[in-house]
Formats: C-alpha cells, sequence, structure tokens
C-alpha cells in the first residue's frame, strides 16, 4: 500500500505464471482448508490502536498513515458504521479542509493479532465510485513492529476510482535499515466490466501455500507467484478505503463509502477434508 504509480506501472507483469506449481488453475477449492477467523460485521469490533479484545485496530500496527485521507479513531458514527449487513468504511472531509477517512487492522504493533501463515483469505466488498478512491484489502506480516526480519505485504485488490475497468494485485517483501535496498515489488492488473466493482460486491481472495501465492477474484484464480523465502509469519488481514495514491481527489465523490460484507481467514488443514467435504 505504499508503491507510488509510477513504480506500479514499471513493475506490472501481466498473467505471470510459474510451472510445476501443486494448485491446478480454476476455482478456489475451500475443502481443504478450516475457518481460522471471520468477521461477517453483526457488530463492529474495533479499537483505537490497541486489539484489547477487539476483533480489529483503526491504524496500521506500524502507526504508519498513507494517501491523502488522515485514518481516523472509531467514533460513534465515523469513519465506521452498519449498513444494509455491512461494514461501511466513509471517506469525508465533513465540512472541513482535509479528507478523512477510515482503516481496520487485524493485530497490532505489539504482535497481536489473527492470523494464519498458509491458507485462504477472502473479503467481500463493493467499491465506491468516483475518481480518487483508493479502497483495498491486503495482507501483512503478523510480527512485533520492534521485529527487524523483512515484512512480506500481499495486497489481494488495489482499486482506483479512476479506472474502473481494472484492479491491481501485489506482492512485495519489505526489507529495514541498511537492506531497504533489497526489497521487491511485483504488480498486476485484472480486466473487469467497466464500473463493475462499484455496482455490485465482489469476492477478493488469496491461498498462500509454502511454494506459491494464487490470487482469485469471485472464486476464480487471476494470478499466482511463488512464495517469498521472507514468509516467515502468520500473516494478518487489513481493510481501508485510502484516496489519491498520486491521482487527483478534486472531483472525488464526499462522502465515498467502502462496503464490507465479510473477511474470512481459513488455514491449511487437508485432514479435515473428508469431515468437511464428504463425498
Amino acid at each position: 500500500m505504499t508503491i507510488k504509480p509510477a513504480l506500479a506501472a514499471i513493475l506490472l507483469l501481466a498473467g505471470l505464471a510459474s510451472p510445476g506449481m501443486a494448485q491446478s488453475a480454476g476455482k478456489i477449492d475451500l475443502c481443504d482448508f478450516k475457518p481460522a477467523y471471520a468477521d461477517d460485521f453483526h457488530d463492529l469490533s474495533i479499537s483505537a490502536r490497541k486489539l484489547n479484545g477487539r476483533r480489529w485496530i483503526a491504524h496500521t500496527p506500524w502507526n504508519g498513515d498513507f494517501g491523502d485521507a488522515a485514518f481516523t479513531d472509531p467514533g460513534p458514527s465515523f469513519p465506521f458504521t452498519q449498513k444494509d449487513g455491512a461494514l461501511v468504511i466513509t471517506a469525508s472531509r465533513n465540512g472541513g479542509a482535509r479528507w478523512r477517512s477510515g482503516l481496520i487492522a487485524a493485530a497490532d504493533g505489539s504482535g497481536a493479532g489473527w492470523g494464519v501463515q498458509y491458507g485462504y483469505f477472502e473479503a467481500r466488498m463493493r467499491m465506491p465510485p468516483g475518481p480518487g478512491v483508493w479502497p483495498a484489502f491486503w495482507l501483512s506480516s503478523l510480527k512485533p513492529q520492534s521485529d527487524p526480519a523483512p515484512g512480506i505485504e500481499i495486497d489481494v485488490v488495489e482499486y482506483y476510482g479512476h479506472a474502473t475497468d481494472a484492479y491491481s494485485s501485489s506482492l512485495h517483501v519489505w526489507y529495514k535499515g541498511a537492506d531497504k535496498a533489497k526489497s521487491t515489488h511485483l504488480v498486476h492488473h485484472t480486466p473487469v466490466a467497466a464500473g463493475s466493482l462499484s455496482d455490485d460486491f465482489h469476492n477478493y481472495g488469496v491461498r498462500v501455500s509454502p511454494d506459491e501465492i494464487i490470487y482469485y477474484f469471485d472464486g476464480s484464480e487471476v494470478w499466482r507467484q511463488p512464495t517469498p523465502a521472507e514468509l516467515k509469519t502468520p500473516l494478518f488481514p487489513l481493510v481501508d478505503l485510502g484516496l489519491g495514491s498520486g491521482f487527483p481527489i478534486d472531483k472525488t465523490p464526499d462522502p465515498s463509502e467502502l462496503a464490507v460484507k465479510y473477511v474470512h481467514l481459513y488455514a491449511y488443514d487437508p485432514e479435515g477434508r473428508a469431515s468437511r467435504c464428504p463425498k
């Protein structure tokens, strides 16, 4: 969620696939996975910066904002509400000069949180319409922020509201300090019917295994990459409604709303397949 558009264009890889991988192309098969974490947003369980028994915090665990809207602590009616059985994250200026919006993360800076290292991650979302919006569902390494080891970022979906006929997925390996130059970034664009992602809800998923990472749209594969050797910890989910990312926000609708029906995590558990999916 920190890569700039110009860099993304340079690193764009269209349809890259690696041979010899275990998972065949096509639909995701959940019979080999057991539920590990789920929020269907029947209630809101969001704290400011420490989980303290809640399911989410309202900032990145590393306290880093990005984009042109400030991520805001949860209040009584902003930026998080429930509407029609979904979490709604709202971006608005509320009559002020600066945009504010919302982000949820299932971990805090201490390393507490919910995630799995190998499994399947999925969110069902309806994107906000209009130029300047930049919503995303993504994963990050679940570890204390003081841990100097490289971090993994998997952007399952990033949507840019000025380009309604595609969305982006990414795979980043982030090194720190003197090794920062070792960081790597891969980006893929998935074409869709123009306007379809804000017209209705869609499922955005990713399967992470020791050998490969496979991205899915509405249950069908769209991209895959070898799993980086730096993936050593569980991954936790984040959802946000960012703005800008280098694109103008002067015509962004105020307010803009991202609707999220659910976020589900599944752990790899092939031994339980027979009980979950009997023949």
